[in-house]
């Protein structure tokens, strides 16, 4: 398998992270638009998060809070986002990195991401996940420690593409030339010898 120096899967991760910073930063400055809502469940434990220790106790590897009618102050910058809510009539103070967090979901319009960890230490390709899902059936994350079961991605426009597991085409004896008439060109025509 070729290695992906260029580490496509963190750079769509940073991405979609950023339509969620878009929709925040939108929402603190306007509140939230006609029906929209949103349920974002993040990491406990990643640095950067700041949680109160009773909370922390409650929910040891990921909490899931919802953005809809009772929370305030909700402020962003480029890595994270602070937001006051209220826990059983206790208002807290939370920190939430945006590399924390593992899933959002807007159900008013049925919009969701999840997030998987990328190794930051792995080799470059190595091991690295296939990078976020938008999901074609979202649904809101659980509101406890388990994490949000995988989504399906959504299956490509051309249903007649070859897959990985689709037997490969014959080959061609002039590699530059496909069995269709177009022509293939290759950057090797340009580069200097």
């Amino acid at each position: 398998m070729p290695v992906d120096y260029i580490r496509y899967d963190i750079l769509t991760q940073e991405a979609l992270r950023g339509v969620v910073r878009t929709v925040l930063t939108d929402a603190a400055k306007n509140g939230l638009p006609g029906e929209h809502h949103f349920y974002i469940s993040y990491d406990t434990n990643a640095p950067g998060v700041r949680i109160s220790p009773r909370l922390h106790a409650q929910y040891p590897k990921e909490m899931t809070v919802v953005l809809q009618h009772q929370f305030w102050d909700l402020t962003i910058t480029d890595e994270q986002f602070e937001v006051g809510l209220s826990f059983n009539g206790i208002p807290e103070r939370l920190v939430i990195p945006f590399a924390s967090i593992k899933g959002f979901f807007d159900p008013s319009v049925q919009f969701g991401l999840e997030f998987q960890a990328v190794t930051q230490g792995s080799e470059a390709g190595e091991n690295s996940p296939t990078g976020p899902k938008i999901s074609d059936n979202p649904r809101p994350p659980a509101h406890h420690d388990t994490p949000v079961a995988p989504q399906p991605l959504p299956t490509p426009a051309n249903p007649d593409a070859a897959s990985p597991a689709a037997p490969a085409a014959e080959t061609n004896s002039e590699p530059d030339k496909p069995s269709n008439g177009g022509e293939v060109v290759r950057f090797d025509r340009f580069r200097k010898k």
